[in-house]
């Protein structure tokens, strides 16, 4: 018997994250149906079919503000002060809801944290499967470096594509306070320059590299005396974070209401 598709709504379906969501939802192994793909009002592809935006064949669902069918799901890629729009309609539609979009500020935040209260939300700073599972290869490496004392000195580099807005990426900054919780630095720095003296013991250095199309790649090093360690997840390309909300999407269907997270995905304690 063939499973009832998932009925799936893309909020920022026009952008280059989203046109991936569609395309990748189309031969996933889950069977979804696309009910919806919303944009801002006047956007300039309004009225496009979403399939053959994405590249693929016609979706019969054209790009809109909005939406009236009944959804499973919304997965949600668009820019940050969009969120708090699609968040209050899930909260009305009483329709789960994965964040995928990064660089939150304190209103989304709080938008999300108030929406769990009645519907299930996903949010994540990476959409990732590799990237959450790094996170979780890193905060294990703090944890033991820290144990065994000594000097660790912690350096996060990122590497995105030219169009990214926001800096260090919201998946650099995640892996820095993952290394700040297991090892208790108590400062940043973004980039060095000039003659700023040594390096303090008890700094994360952040570096942002911005160039072509990388679709992103994070390296986390510690440097010991004598040795080094490296965590390095590099993406080939931006169908990793569509498939990994896609999965986010099919975990969150039928959960309770609460705040969920990509670690909730994994099994991730």
């Amino acid at each position: 018997m063939t499973a009832t598709p998932l009925r799936l709504v893309v909020h920022g379906a026009a952008g280059r994250m989203g046109q991936r969501i569609v395309a990748c939802a189309a031969s996933d192994a889950t069977p979804w149906r696309l009910v919806a793909a919303i944009e801002r009002s006047g956007h300039p592809r309004a009225g496009d079919d979403a399939g053959v935006l994405a590249g693929i064949p016609a979706a019969g669902v054209a790009i809109a503000s909005g939406w009236v069918c009944p959804a499973d799901v919304v997965i949600d890629f668009s820019l940050p002060e969009a969120v708090c729009g699609i968040v209050a309609t899930c909260v009305t539609k009483q329709v789960p809801l994965v964040v995928a979009t990064t660089g939150l500020e304190g209103p989304e935040r709080h938008a999300i944290a108030e929406a769990a209260k009645t519907i299930p939300v996903l949010q994540s700073p990476s959409m990732s499967l590799a990237v959450n599972i790094a996170m979780e290869l890193v905060g294990r490496a703090g944890m033991l470096l820290a144990r065994v004392g000594g000097r660790t000195d912690v350096e996060i580099i990122e590497c995105h594509h030219r169009h990214k807005e926001d800096s260090p990426s919201g998946t650099a900054l995640k892996f820095g306070s993952i290394v700040q919780q297991a090892m208790g630095q108590s400062r940043v720095a973004h980039g060095r320059e000039g003659r700023p003296g040594a390096r303090p013991a008890d700094e994360i250095g952040y570096h942002a590299v911005r160039a072509g199309d990388n679709p992103g790649e994070h390296t986390i090093l510690f440097g010991m005396e004598g040795e080094s360690l490296s965590v390095n997840v590099r993406a080939t390309n931006r169908d990793c974070y569509a498939r990994g909300a896609l999965a986010a999407a099919i975990f969150l269907v039928g959960k309770p209401a609460g705040l969920y997270s990509m670690n909730d995905v994994l099994g991730i304690a």
